[in-house]
C-alpha cells in the first residue's frame, strides 16, 4: 500500500499560503480538502497541489510530513509556485 506525503497551496488578496498532510489516496483527500472536508486549517479555501512524494509505508511518510513542516526554506520555494 502507498502513501502520499503532499504540500498544498492557496493564494489570496494578501498572502499565499502552504499545508502538509499524508494519505492514502491523494486525489480524494485534495477532492476533500477542496469541499471543505478537510483540516479545520484548509476550509474554506481552493488548494492546489504544489508538491507530493510517495511512501511504503506509513511511518515513512509521517516522518516525512514532520521533516517537510520544519522546512522553512523547501515551504517558501513552494510557496513561490502559488
Amino acid at each position: 500500500m502507498k502513501f502520499f506525503v503532499y504540500v498544498i497551496g492557496n493564494k489570496n488578496k494578501f498572502k499565499r499560503i502552504t499545508y502538509v498532510g499524508y494519505a492514502k489516496n491523494l486525489k480524494k483527500r485534495i477532492i476533500l480538502h477542496n469541499k471543505g472536508k478537510g483540516a479545520k486549517f484548509t476550509r474554506g479555501r481552493k488548494w492546489k497541489i504544489l508538491h507530493y512524494e510517495s511512501f511504503s509505508t506509513k511511518n515513512e511518510a509521517m516522518k516525512r510530513e514532520f521533516a517537510i513542516k520544519k522546512d522553512k526554506i523547501l515551504r517558501k520555494k513552494l510557496r513561490e509556485k502559488i
